[in-house]
């Protein structure tokens, strides 16, 4: 992100005349201490969102969500900023081999290679050095977290008993699988060339997939479903709780099988199963480690909103729309 000194007159004066002088119409959007956002860096943030916006909505519900999603992308923008602002007050450094140490750990667990990376990158318009840039901001926001939060957040034994007693429904040992999905949706209405232009979409992602490109990438490249930027992984589904199209193909399809393109009311879906369970109520300690890792996330999910808003508050924060 380019960064100019806000509270520098002389420099913001100097900055204004050779935007002008360049012919480039830029300004200030918000001020998060001594340091800004400019519109340019906003609008070129949100081009990547414009697409999936346009392709669900039309007419005025549209707009609506284009300007929603703005303004939701530059609190986001202005939030990731406070964390860099305090990752640098920390002296926070990610040395060049922990970001290929965290490529090549990812590389392993998608089981893809380096030049299967390298297209997708290639083809999203993108290039490895602005990948490894976004892990270096990971790295560096998780290390803060660590910093912050984590050294406040414990959980007991008594807990995980607690919880394990409380939901004891959710390890009864249903027959479940455990999907990951590709989800393109359809826009409000009724229009028939719009359907057949995401059929035609899904469909061309599904070639893509079937030659081997990771489903991870490519859900989180286009889908428009839950934890899309997780690589489309919703977990585990019992019967009777999603789409019963969706349902239908995940309870037959072979393990680690793609499916083809399957319609429903919500849009078109292409799935994978990547793991199943069968039935028998599962023991507290061999769900012990998942119970205290789903507390540990849920309380620190809790205390990083609690300590995000405590910087917010501390900090100054202009927007100047």
């Amino acid at each position: 992100m380019k960064i100019w000194k806000a509270g520098l007159a002389t420099a913001a004066t100097l900055f204004f005349c050779i935007s002008a002088h360049a012919g480039v119409a830029d300004r200030i959007v918000a001020v998060v201490n001594d340091e800004v956002i400019t519109q340019s860096e906003w609008n070129s943030a949100f081009e990547l969102y414009r697409a999936k916006i346009a392709a669900a909505y039309t007419g005025a519900a549209r707009e609506k969500a284009l300007t929603e999603a703005r303004t939701a992308l530059l609190n986001r923008m202005i939030d990731n900023l406070l964390m860099e602002q305090q990752a640098r007050k920390a002296k926070i450094v990610i040395r060049d081999e922990e970001v290929e140490g965290t490529i090549n750990d990812l590389l392993e667990r998608r089981k893809i290679s380096r030049e299967e990376l390298l297209r997708t990158l290639e083809r999203e318009g993108t290039t490895l050095e602005a990948y490894k840039k976004g892990v270096v901001d990971q790295l560096t926001r998780i290390r803060l977290v660590q910093r912050e939060i984590k050294s406040q957040v414990a959980v007991t034994d008594e807990e995980v008993g607690e919880y394990y007693r409380k939901h004891l429904e959710d390890y009864e040992g249903k027959d479940t699988v455990r999907i990951k999905q590709i989800l393109l949706q359809l826009p409000r209405g009724n229009d028939p060339a719009v359907k057949e232009k995401l059929r035609a979409e899904a469909e061309a992602i599904h070639k893509r997939l079937l030659a081997g490109e990771p489903f991870d990438l490519l859900s989180a490249r286009y889908s428009q479903g839950p934890a899309a930027a997780a690589g489309g992984d919703i977990g585990y589904i019992e019967k009777g709780v999603i789409l019963h199209e969706v349902e239908e193909v995940a309870f037959n399809l072979p393990l680690h099988q793609i499916s083809g393109v399957i319609e429903s009311s919500l849009g078109f879906h292409i799935i994978q199963v990547v793991d199943r369970r069968g039935k028998g109520l599962k023991s507290m300690e061999s769900v012990r480690d998942e119970i205290r890792e789903k507390i540990d996330q849920e309380k620190m999910e809790k205390k990083f909103g609690e300590w995000l808003d405590d910087l917010r508050t501390k900090s100054h924060i202009e927007i100047k729309l």
